[in-house]
């Protein structure tokens, strides 16, 4: 079975999953997907790394277009994504709908898990979140930052403490099992992230990549992209 690369950020894992098996069924090529921060999975195309479809924030891909690393004319929204707040399957809900509970939810937390401050999206974020909020200095010690918003869901699943909280795109705090999305960010505080997806102008399989990209946008399959966490694009 011939191999069609895949780099996305994270936010597209749980679609990408769902899509993988009907795809590889009725095409004859197997996925091979990397998942990471999209600062990562950008460094990886630039540096050069196998890649057919490409998932990226809108922004991301638009500039990779005009630098010639995405196909014109490629491009595909798959939806908007927002981020929001997680807490451990079993513990209560703690209320986070404006600044001064979000700022009560935070310290109360034994620990804050997130997405790379640097390379991820929802990290990125979360931490101007915390510095608007003033409590850089005094989580400072609290926060569990990881690679991507999976690997940070992930670890809070599997750790004993019932009084963490975690902050992520909703999509990959729907895909965790062992968390709960408590709710979006509050509206003052909102991050609505469009995904796009693309042909690598380094594709070796542009035809499939293109087929691919054409089933995870198709209307059929919007309740899908619900269900995992996409909006509609905005």
């Amino acid at each position: 079975m011939n191999a069609l690369h895949l780099l996305s950020g994270g936010a597209a894992q749980g679609l990408i999953r769902t899509m993988q098996a009907p795809f590889e069924a009725s095409s004859g090529f197997a996925l091979q997907c990397t998942f990471n921060a999209v600062g990562a999975i950008q460094k990886k195309l630039l540096d050069g790394e196998a890649c057919d479809v490409l998932i990226l924030t809108r922004s991301l891909i638009d500039t990779l277009v005009r630098s010639g690393k995405v196909v014109p004319g490629t491009a595909r929204d798959l939806g908007t994504v927002k981020t929001g707040v997680a807490v451990k399957t079993g513990a209560p809900y703690p209320a986070v709908h404006d600044a001064d509970s979000l700022c009560a939810a935070l310290r109360a937390a034994s620990a804050i898990y997130l997405p790379d401050p640097k390379l991820a999206t929802a990290g990125i974020h979360v931490m101007k979140v915390i510095n608007a909020l003033g409590l850089a200095d005094e989580l400072a010690g609290r926060l569990r930052p990881y690679p991507n918003g999976n690997t940070a869901m992930n670890a809070m699943a599997e750790c004993i403490d019932m009084h963490v909280i975690g902050s992520t795109q909703v999509t990959e705090i729907l895909i965790t099992q062992g968390v709960d999305l408590v709710a979006d960010l509050p509206k003052e505080f909102e991050l609505a992230t469009v995904y796009t997806a693309a042909v690598s102008a380094a594709a070796v399989n542009a035809k499939a990549a293109a087929e691919f990209i054409a089933l995870l946008v198709q209307d059929a399959q919007a309740a899908l992209r619900a269900q995992v966490g996409f909006l509609p694009a905005i």
